[in-house]
């Protein structure tokens, strides 16, 4: 899905080892972009084309998903913290020669970006969040209505094996329910070889516990780092901007832009936009002309 790139597997830990799949291509200054779940870096195929030309565009398989790593979960689930996945993406920047870069991500990918931003503020110039709000306030506003919505959040915490067991038995039905059945947008807004990308690492035992290892960690580990945070007022010091889907859980459960700001010191800017929760996926274009717009020096 993304010919004119160049593939690279990168270690990041010796302890657990875990390599991260990579893929960049283009000129300019780095981009990195972090997908979200159930996905992986092919999210992005829709936006790459148009982008090499004026970034470095480099994407990443999350550890737990798609190519990269999937270790054990640790004591506490402390492997598939943020902390941990922001110090995998720091560590691919790195190898890559990059000191600054531009970050945009979503969902989970902007949970880790968050961190990132939080752990390693000289790093990142401007940040983009697409359709999500802090771990910790959404967890803290959790109602009736959220946990309807967003129920898999609650189903993927509970002790393996018993989600993993329940996702990996019929990989093409969770991805299609979930993915497509999300704010009435239907699985055919997916790109074929998108979608069975997707469909197949959902077949996969190891990344299925890797995936429910990133939720578990959200609602325990993480949280504690958040609220760390807030206690010794770590922000996000870049720009941000943050977008969200209209006939998504963000446009009608939280203030997104509020939400940001309270964990930011720089300036946070952005909007809705006319989609449900896959933004690259469901409206490329705008995003692009979000990403050109405001990174835009």
């Amino acid at each position: 899905m993304f010919p004119t790139f160049t593939p690279q597997t990168i270690s990041t830990s010796t302890s657990p080892t875990v390599k991260i799949h990579t893929l960049s291509a283009g000129t300019g200054p780095p981009l990195l972009l972090l997908h979200g779940f159930p996905q992986s870096l092919n999210i992005w195929h829709l936006v790459t084309p148009s982008l090499t030309s004026q970034y470095t565009v480099i994407l990443l398989d999350l550890r737990g998903y798609g190519k990269s790593s999937k270790p054990e979960g640790g004591e506490g689930h402390k492997e598939y913290s943020k902390s941990a996945m922001a110090a995998d993406c720091v560590a691919v920047m790195t190898h890559l020669g990059y000191e600054k870069f531009y970050i945009c991500a979503h969902d989970r990918g902007a949970r880790v970006a968050h961190k990132l931003c939080v752990e390693y503020p000289e790093r990142v110039m401007k940040a983009m969040f697409l359709d999500t709000c802090p771990t910790l306030a959404m967890y803290n506003k959790t109602d009736f209505a959220f946990a309807s919505a967003y129920w898999h959040w609650f189903f993927l915490i509970q002790k393996a094996p018993l989600p993993e067991i329940l996702m990996v038995t019929s990989p093409r039905s969770w991805i299609e329910n979930t993915m497509g059945g999300r704010y009435g947008v239907g699985i055919e807004v997916f790109d074929k070889e998108a979608l069975q990308s997707y469909v197949e690492q959902m077949g996969d035992e190891e990344t299925v516990h890797g995936m429910c290892e990133d939720y578990r960690a959200a609602a325990s580990i993480d949280l504690e780092e958040q609220k760390k945070d807030v206690e010794q007022g770590r922000k996000i010091k870049c720009p941000l901007r943050v977008l969200w889907g209209k006939s998504g859980v963000i446009e009608k459960q939280f203030d997104a832009l509020a939400e940001w700001r309270k964990v930011s010191e720089g300036v946070v800017d952005g909007e809705t936009v006319d989609c449900g929760h896959y933004i690259p996926e469901e409206v490329p274009e705008v995003l692009l002309k979000h990403i050109k717009e405001f990174l835009r020096d």
